[in-house]
């Protein structure tokens, strides 16, 4: 046997092993199409859209209008941070000419350490919110509650966002609960999708009084859903989340709702001594 006789041979087997392999790549990506085709024909889309969604999924803007803020501290000032921030919260609650307030403050308990994470409400929408904005920069205390809050911080980032219509709104409540911030981010372009299939799913959590809030954000991370719930302990999570599994209806809430996320994350949340959701 010739060296050039094998070396056809091999050529020959290798040139058949590659076709072979070509052909069955083909027909499974053909397929795969086919079965992609097949799914589309089903697929939930969304029509095109002229107006925001703004204003299609939220409580008027003048309302329902939110800031939350994620503040990351040095774990040896956390405490300090608390009652430094409860003090300053008081005062401006107490001053009429601030058209804002704290819904909630809590420090992360599950989730990122040694975070706090506060929600103000802003009665007047945007104008409200630069009413508070001008005349913080002139209050002589607020400037140096910053100056000493910033010796406190690591890092600090906030979000605008705006209050879902067909959620409850966030009122005080008596304790002791923990809280859960579920925050989604969703697909660009499916917040219209979202806001649909929540706006019936909302209604099999509701029996415990555990829905607290709805958001999305308008300035910031975009397309980012945050929903804000309470239970009296974890065991009372699992078992209040198992529970909406028994009931028609939540499990395709689900089914629809999934595909739309890019990522989420869930915080367990205590309140701190000063907030109004205890």
């Amino acid at each position: 046997m010739t060296p050039t006789w094998c070396g056809n041979i091999f050529r020959k087997q290798k040139f058949l092993l590659e076709t072979s392999y070509r052909s069955l790549l083909f027909r499974a990506l053909a397929s795969k199409s086919d079965v992609l085709w097949f799914r589309s024909m089903f697929a939930h889309k969304n029509d095109a859209r002229k107006d925001a969604h703004s204003n299609l999924l939220s409580k008027k803007e003048t309302s329902g209008l939110y800031k939350i803020q994620f503040h990351n501290v040095k774990p040896e000032y956390l405490d300090a941070y608390n009652k430094l921030s409860a003090e300053v919260h008081k005062e401006l609650h107490n001053t009429a000419d601030y058209p804002c307030e704290v819904v909630g403050s809590w420090n992360t308990w599950y989730g990122e350490q040694d975070q706090a994470v506060h929600l103000w409400r802003y009665y007047g929408g945007y104008p409200a919110l630069m009413e508070c904005l001008n005349k913080l920069r002139h209050n002589k205390a607020y400037l140096e509650f910053r100056k000493e809050r910033s010796k406190m911080l690591i890092s600090r980032r906030n979000q605008l966002l705006l209050e879902f219509s067909f959620w409850n709104d966030p009122v005080p409540r008596t304790g002791p609960n923990i809280y859960e911030l579920r925050t989604y981010r969703l697909q660009p372009g499916t917040m219209i999708e979202w806001g649909n299939h929540w706006a019936r799913a909302i209604k099999y959590r509701q029996e415990n009084n555990e829905a607290v809030g709805g958001f999305f954000t308008q300035i910031g991370e975009l397309y980012v859903v945050h929903h804000l719930w309470a239970y009296k302990d974890l065991q009372s999570r699992e078992e209040t989340r198992n529970a909406a599994w028994l009931k028609e209806g939540w499990d395709v809430s689900v089914h629809y709702t999934v595909p739309l996320i890019q990522s989420m994350e869930s915080r367990i949340l205590i309140p701190t001594k000063s907030s109004p959701l205890q």
